[in-house]
């Protein structure tokens, strides 16, 4: 039996007392299935970026996840969006980190951060980062020539182009919740719920963490990873 039914069998079956305990147990929390739409506020940050890449032009090696160190990233808003994290999570691993931008999305703010955050990573794990064309963006090609990491950016209105990073942002929901003020979460709780998330095994990994795919490849530079 497929994931998908045995969520559809909590939804569509339980009634009363048993289908609040079973929307419990779901990771959502949420008794209805809600189709994704784009929400308002997303549709504000959607704008001209100067001297954008499209995404057309990203390697094929990226969009077949046949070699490590091509990232996704977004921001993901709090209370009236005037709160924001960073998300960051390779193709290949899942590993995801998380930058602390208590500046909200200024984009002079969110460059410093960025480069901050990849300048931890080695060489070999700097190759791409694939973003849409929020606002926040704005100063890409400071951090393309700080970090030698090659940015692309989405086609308008169209979040699947970076799947990975959408769904990771879903998981991250559990700990951020909407319409919570995220600017009270300091660098150390995102390290820790980032390493949370890191430490969870993913049937895409054939059952290893983010934490281990990425070790892996520390371990052995010169590897190209398999993943799907």
């Amino acid at each position: 039996m497929s994931h998908e039914s045995i969520y559809q069998s909590l939804y569509v079956q339980g009634r009363g007392a048993l289908r609040r305990e079973l929307a419990t147990c779901l990771r959502t929390g949420r008794a209805l299935r809600r189709p994704r739409r784009m929400p308002d506020a997303r549709r504000e940050r959607v704008g001209r970026i100067p001297d954008m890449i499209s995404i057309s032009e990203r390697p094929a090696e990226a969009t077949d996840r046949a070699v490590p160190g091509h990232w996704e990233g977004d921001l993901i808003a709090g209370q009236d969006n005037g709160s924001v994290i960073g998300t960051l999570v390779e193709r290949s691993t899942r590993f995801c980190m998380l930058l602390h931008l208590p500046e909200g999305k200024d984009a002079e703010h969110v460059k410093n951060q960025m480069i901050t955050a990849i300048h931890t990573l080695p060489t070999h794990l700097r190759r791409s980062l694939t973003w849409d064309q929020g606002s926040e963006m704005a100063r890409h090609t400071d951090i393309t020539l700080a970090t030698d990491l090659d940015i692309y950016f989405c086609d308008p209105h169209s979040p699947w182009q970076r799947g990975t990073n959408e769904n990771t942002n879903g998981l991250l929901r559990q700990y951020f919740p909407k319409g919570t003020d995220l600017s009270r979460h300091s660098p150390e709780h995102l390290a820790d719920v980032a390493t949370e998330l890191n430490g969870r095994p993913r049937k895409t990994l054939a059952w290893r963490t983010p934490a281990e795919a990425l070790h892996q490849l520390l371990s052995t530079p010169n590897q190209v990873a398999t993943t799907g």
